[in-house]
């Protein structure tokens, strides 16, 4: 999985009283994904399965690793379309 983005802006945190800004968060515009096809769930064109993802994750599922579900998110609950940005208006 690769993806493309554009670096929005940067925001700095860990501030302390005696030293500088100590990190920096990058905010990214994603504007392109790469997916290797086995990847993805059976019949599906624009879902991974997480199953086949290494790493830890949580994204608005159920925190997993693999092949093992290791909490359930309520956020899992929501419908997914709830999340997809709504079409702007063309004039």
């Amino acid at each position: 999985m690769q993806l493309e983005g554009v670096l929005e802006s940067t925001h700095p945190f860990g501030n302390r009283p005696d030293k500088a800004t100590t990190a920096l968060a990058f905010e990214v515009r994603i504007v392109r994904t790469h997916v290797d096809e086995r990847l993805l769930m059976d019949g599906e064109r624009n879902r991974i399965d997480p199953e086949q993802v290494a790493p830890l994750i949580m994204s608005f599922l159920p925190v997993l690793r693999p092949r093992e579900q290791v909490w359930q998110s309520t956020l899992a609950e929501i419908p997914e379309a709830a999340y997809r940005p709504v079409p702007q208006m063309t004039r």
